[in-house]
C-alpha cells in the first residue's frame, strides 16, 4: 500500500540534503527516489550514496529518471547533455510504502527554462520537509525558501536544519517563518549508516514526518 510521500529540498545545494533524505527513508523503512540527478561523482550518483547510508535494500533506492553527467542546475545540464526533461516522467512512482524524494540544490533550481523544483513540488501536491544548513546567511536563504514555497501553495512539514547548533538562527527562522523546527542533524564524522541513524532517532521525532 502507499504510505505517505515526502519531499525533501533544500535552501542550497552542498547542505547535507541527501544525508538527511537517507536518514529519513532509513527511519521510515520506506523508499529513496531522486528524480534528477546532474552530475556524478567519484563515489557515485547521491542515489548510490543514499543507498549506502540509508540501511535500506537497494532495491529500495529508485533509478532516477534523468541521470545527468553535466555537475550545473538541471536545466542546463540537460540542454549541454542534449536531453529534454519530460514532467510526465517526473511523475510520483508508486511503492509499498512510505517514499522520500529528493530534490536538487535549492527550492528555485530551474528544471527547465519555464520551471523551477518549487513549481514541480507544487504539481506533485505532497508535503515538504526544508532542509537549511545552520551557518552564516541561512537565515536570509531559508525565509526566502518558505516564502518561495508557500507562495506555489506546497504545503510544509517544517525546517529540519543540518550542522552545528546556532539556537537563535533556527529560532528566528522558525518564528519568522511560521515552520515547525523539526530537529538538527549534526555533522557526523566519521558518517557510517550505524552512526546516522543513531543521530536522526536523537534529534528527530518520526510521527512528525508521518502524522
Amino acid at each position: 500500500m502507499q504510505g505517505p510521500t515526502i519531499i525533501v529540498t533544500g535552501t542550497d545545494t552542498g547542505i547535507g540534503k541527501t544525508v538527511f533524505a537517507a536518514a529519513l527513508a532509513g527511519a521510515l523503512g520506506g523508499w529513496y527516489w531522486k528524480p534528477v540527478q546532474a552530475g556524478i561523482e567519484e563515489d557515485g550518483t547521491d542515489a548510490d550514496r543514499a543507498a549506502r547510508l540509508s540501511g535500506l535494500p537497494r532495491e529500495r533506492v529508485l533509478p532516477e529518471a534523468y541521470c545527468l553527467e553535466t555537475p550545473c542546475s538541471p536545466h542546463l545540464a540537460a540542454e549541454i547533455d542534449g536531453v529534454v526533461i519530460d514532467p510526465a516522467r517526473l511523475a510520483l512512482p508508486q511503492v509499498d510504502g512510505p517514499l522520500v524524494v529528493e530534490g536538487a540544490g535549492g527550492v528555485l533550481v530551474p528544471i527547465s527554462r519555464s520551471e523551477t523544483y518549487a513549481d514541480q513540488f507544487a504539481r506533485w501536491g505532497e508535503p515538504v520537509v526544508l532542509a537549511a544548513r545552520t551557518s552564516l546567511g541561512t537565515i536570509n536563504h531559508t525565509l526566502l525558501s518558505i516564502e518561495a514555497l508557500r507562495a506555489r501553495g506546497v504545503p510544509l512539514l517544517g525546517v529540519a536544519f543540518i550542522g552545528d547548533p546556532v539556537e537563535d538562527s533556527e529560532a528566528t527562522i522558525c518564528a519568522m517563518g511560521q515552520v515547525k523546527r523539526l530537529g538538527r542533524l549534526p555533522l557526523i564524522d566519521p558518517l557510517t549508516p550505524e552512526a546516522l541513524r543513531s543521530a536522526f532517532a536523537a534529534n528527530f521525532h518520526l510521527e512528525d514526518f508521518t502524522a
